[in-house]
């Protein structure tokens, strides 16, 4: 399999890894300036910067090429480029999180969400942690939590460093160190606490699971997600 690897920042240098690993070849290596023609490649991953994400994803579809996208940030534009993957019968996949793991625990959060829900007397916080070069705040994967939460329960909304109440998850987030990242989600009582985590070891798992869904969605048409891919959910 032929990968353009648009962003080749730390994520597109370890997706490299995995994917040589696999046995795949990397054709293109795209930094924001990069002039290339995507027509080489067989499939595209996608961990750019929020400002180029859109351009290339819709490069992708306008050219027939599957686009698996990991970028962050731009997700105002999510609904315009699922319209245009359904418009030219393209192929695109978009996840917060990449990570295998991640994924699973999407889902026992989902889970834990609808069985505390008839639990009235639960406050439920978050927090997130990453290294500090990473741009947007809170992270996509805690947006998705956050989402996930608001779905099955009676919570509204969520709030950045904001204050618990009967509505709101408030999610604290942090930029410390190298820390690949780390999300946490507390339900707490006056007679008790539940918490799940993750913790990711270091930028692998994300890396497998970008090459992982690329195998996967290659000469498949649609709009898909991890779920799909690990056919969960």
């Amino acid at each position: 399999m032929k990968i353009a690897l648009l962003g080749y920042g730390r994520m597109g240098k370890e997706i490299e890894k995995v994917a040589l690993q696999r046995g795949h070849t990397i054709v293109i290596r795209s930094k924001s300036d990069s002039i290339y023609n995507i027509l080489e490649a067989d499939v595209a991953i996608d961990f750019s910067i929020p400002n180029s994400a859109v351009n290339n994803i819709s490069n992708c579809i306008e050219n027939q090429i599957p686009i698996i996208s990991g970028t962050t940030g731009w997700l105002e534009n999510y609904d315009q480029m699922v319209d245009l993957c359904n418009e030219k019968n393209g192929a695109f996949i978009y996840a917060s999180n990449f990570s295998l793991g991640v994924n699973v625990f999407f889902e026992l959060n989902n889970q834990l969400a609808k069985m505390v829900n008839s639990l009235s007397d639960y406050n439920i916080t978050m927090e997130e942690i990453h290294h500090v070069k990473k741009l947007d705040a809170p992270s996509g994967t805690a947006i998705t939590l956050a989402e996930g939460i608001i779905k099955n329960s009676s919570k509204s909304t969520w709030e950045l460093n904001g204050k618990a109440s009967k509505e709101i998850i408030p999610i604290a987030s942090k930029r410390t160190g190298d820390i690949p990242g780390t999300h946490s989600i507390d339900y707490s009582s006056e007679v008790d606490s539940i918490e799940i985590k993750h913790t990711a070891h270091n930028r692998k798992g994300f890396a497998l699971g970008a090459v992982v869904a690329a195998e996967w969605i290659l000469n498949k048409k649609g709009v898909f997600t991890m779920k799909d891919v690990l056919n969960i959910g």
